[in-house]
């Protein structure tokens, strides 16, 4: 029984040292019972493990190497860093004194004092010790509070019995990066971010980790690297901001502002500075993750539907008193799983096993019933990739046939995320789907072992809701202009349970009769695109129109601005793909300045980069293949007639296949797939070029690549 807790545990540990007092029969003369420094060299079944001798240790004795110890006794222990003894069988795989690869008895003792110099108590080796990824940074206001929030759940976690280990990742704000270079940097700081959460965790052995993202890249990194670590694992945003009320020099009020509303207004001839210095001031009241149903509050809410978060993760103001209680209940909730995990090897609780197939499709359901951010379908398949998990643009375009859009939040709709929040939340829309039979009921959470017990508790409009629920999802915007966090408890005074005209819909009464997000194809986008439908105007979900072609954002906001987009055009943006940026840039400012100049519903644009979060109107990303990688949208030409059809999912340019293919010769015998603009890329940039797959591939890293060139695989 011990040996197969040995194996169980110690297999998921990688390579290290463990010092142990143990009983073995690994001699075929003989037995020893003594202490000894175990190396473990490789991970299979049966357990692999080398025995070293330190001098002294073993009395001079030598021993050979030994592998493949199949049995040790009832009695094997771990020795801790402070001496005492504890069975294997409760302590966990990581930190005990899997200390370092050598086999220096100093070495051994030396992780002790690092760690009593840190500031952990020598009474509490042992616990489990929790690393807390925390996005803390002062450039963006989702992320200006949240070094309070580390301090808050790193006591919180002291409290529940864990060692908290605080450290910070990178956050690029894509409103600060907008509109210039410095947006190539974005969806690339995505790896990065993965890369260092699994860097800062393996390095360390930590046992548990409570992520607290917030904006865009983050999240999804952050979600990488929890599926590829595969350690319990609680998410905890910092919490969308409130919306703004501007009130313009004329007197005229504006409820329900955000940060497109100043892009907008820039580029509203109408509007002179002061108009614009009011937009600016009250635009964005709080700090947190933008008011609407952007990139970032997507993917918290998305998060949320997956299992990996808790329920009023996606939706709770980070303004609002109950975003700290239910930092403090995440704080509480990753011990809780950490020590069901290794003490009570459950491995339910780890984001593998709740992150399945089904999860994502779940999710996924979700995601097009709320009409989120475009971008949501380029990380959430780069999440299933670090799960290994079977799930492609494939899927999301199945799921976007069957799924109406019953929540049309802002920007595609009138309804704010608080408003989202008092219909219920995440929960409510995943109730209303659960009701219309488009969820896999056989899923579970970090919180819940079921769906169903999940719902009976949080969805508001089942009788068996719990008060906690009720309570939680009466939290109001408090109108506090302040960059703090927590600085009301105001609350509305009823939950909004009207699933007809209210900000959640049922089944029956969509907002939107198609799912707020299409995967469309054709000969443009073989390999396919993605647009917003939730926040395309019904009047053009047919459109037909001759192309404008550019080759840069900074192209396409120039051709905006000037008035060379007419009305009835089709913009095309290329070689802002993930090779052909690289980086893939995000472009908020040309969606908002078409808005801006009054021609919202009567233009398209087509894109093999992406759109924000915020963008609207009739904007398809992630055309596949890219510009850069050969695909058709570098064959476009002026004056080509551009079609898209959204009802029936197609997006095609009228041009014969024999036109394409005598296009494609032409080009190839000439300067090649290559951009035709003036732009400096960085030796950084240049790196993220050489591994990036095509956007229907969540623009990961290629892995056969990378393993061919690191001779590796």
């Amino acid at each position: 029984m011990l040996h197969q807790i040995v194996d169980r545990r110690i297999r998921k540990t990688g390579r290290g040292w463990l010092s142990a007092e143990c009983h073995s029969d690994y001699t075929p003369n003989h037995q020893i019972s003594q202490k000894l420094l175990f190396q473990i060299i490789s991970i299979g079944n049966p357990l692999d493990l080398n025995l070293a001798s330190p001098t002294g240790l073993l009395r001079q004795r030598s021993y050979p190497t030994c592998k493949g110890i199949t049995r040790f006794s009832e009695n094997f222990h771990i020795v801790t860093l402070d001496k005492t003894r504890v069975p294997f069988s409760q302590h966990n795989r990581r930190h005990g004194n899997a200390i370092c690869k050598t086999n220096e008895w100093t070495s051994i003792r030396g992780r002790s004092r690092l760690y009593r110099a840190a500031g952990v108590d020598g009474k509490d080796f042992g616990k489990p010790i929790i690393a807390i990824a925390n996005s803390f940074d002062e450039f963006l206001p989702g992320h200006v509070h949240l070094n309070k929030v580390g301090r808050l759940i790193s006591d919180a976690i002291k409290e529940a019995g864990g060692i908290p280990r605080e450290f910070n990742t990178m956050a690029v704000d894509d409103g600060i990066a907008m509109g210039h270079t410095g947006m190539l940097y974005s969806l690339p700081s995505r790896d990065i971010i993965a890369d260092t959460v699994e860097y800062q965790v393996n390095a360390h052995c930590a046992d548990a980790l409570i992520c607290i993202p917030n904006c865009d890249k983050v999240v999804p990194g952050m979600l990488m690297a929890a599926l590829r670590l595969n350690i319990p694992t609680v998410f905890v945003s910092g919490g969308p901001m409130e919306a703004g009320t501007t009130v313009l020099p004329d007197g005229t009020v504006k409820k329900n502002t955000d940060l497109i509303d100043v892009m907008y207004a820039s580029a509203d001839d109408n509007l002179d500075e002061e108009d614009l210095l009011a937009y600016e001031k009250t635009v964005c009241p709080t700090c947190g993750s933008c008011a609407g149903m952007f990139t970032a509050n997507s993917m918290n809410c998305l998060t949320e539907a997956i299992g990996l978060a808790l329920p009023g993760n996606g939706t709770i103001l980070a303004s609002h008193s109950y975003r700290k209680d239910l930092f403090k209940r995440a704080a509480e909730q990753v011990v809780k799983i950490a020590k069901q995990y290794y003490d009570d090897d459950d491995d339910s609780v780890l984001p593998r096993s709740i992150a399945t197939k089904k999860a994502f499709e779940n999710a996924m359901t979700m995601d097009v019933a709320m009409g989120g951010s475009t971008n949501t379908v380029l990380h959430i398949l780069a999440m299933a990739q670090s799960a290994d998990v079977d799930f492609t643009l494939d899927d999301i375009e199945r799921i976007s046939h069957t799924v109406p859009c019953i929540c049309k939040a802002s920007p595609s709709g009138e309804w704010e995320i608080s408003d989202v929040h008092r219909a219920g939340g995440i929960t409510g829309i995943l109730g209303e789907l659960d009701r219309a039979g488009k969820l896999h009921r056989d899923v579970h959470s970090i919180d819940y072992k079921s769906l169903e017990d999940k719902l009976n508790d949080w969805d508001i409009m089942r009788d068996t809701c719990t008060e906690q629920a009720k309570q939680m999802y009466l939290a109001a915007p408090g109108h506090i202009v302040s960059p703090e966090p927590w600085t009301h408890t105001t609350l509305f005074d009823s939950l909004d349970r009207d699933r007809v005209n209210g900000a959640i819909h049922d089944i029956d009464h969509p907002a939107v009769t198609e799912g707020g997000l299409a995967v469309l194809r054709g000969n443009l986008a073989p390999d396919g695109c993605v647009v917003k439908t939730a926040g395309v105007p019904k009047e053009i979900w047919t459109f037909r129109g001759p192309a404008l072609v550019v080759e840069s954002q900074e192209q396409a906001i120039e051709v905006i601005l000037n008035d060379t987009l007419k009305p009835g055009m089709a913009l095309v943006i290329r070689y802002e793909g993930p090779k052909g940026g690289p980086g893939m840039q995000e472009m908020l400012y040309p969606t908002s300045f078409v808005k801006g100049k009054g021609i919202g519903k009567q233009v398209a644009m087509l894109t093999d980069g992406r759109y924000s979060g915020g963008s609207s109107g009739l904007a398809i990303g992630h055309i596949a293949p890219e510009a850069a990688n050969k695909g058709p949208i570098a064959l476009i030409k002026n004056g080509d007639i551009i079609n898209i059809d959204i009802p029936n999912r197609t997006v095609n340019v009228e041009l014969s296949d024999e036109e394409l293919a005598q296009r494609r010769a032409e080009l190839e015998a000439g300067d090649g797939y290559v951009a035709h603009r003036d732009r400096k890329v960085s030796q950084a940039l240049k790196a993220y070029a050489a591994f990036a797959r095509s956007a229907d591939k969540g623009a990961t890293r290629d892995p056969e690549l990378i393993d061919k060139l690191s001779g590796l695989a």
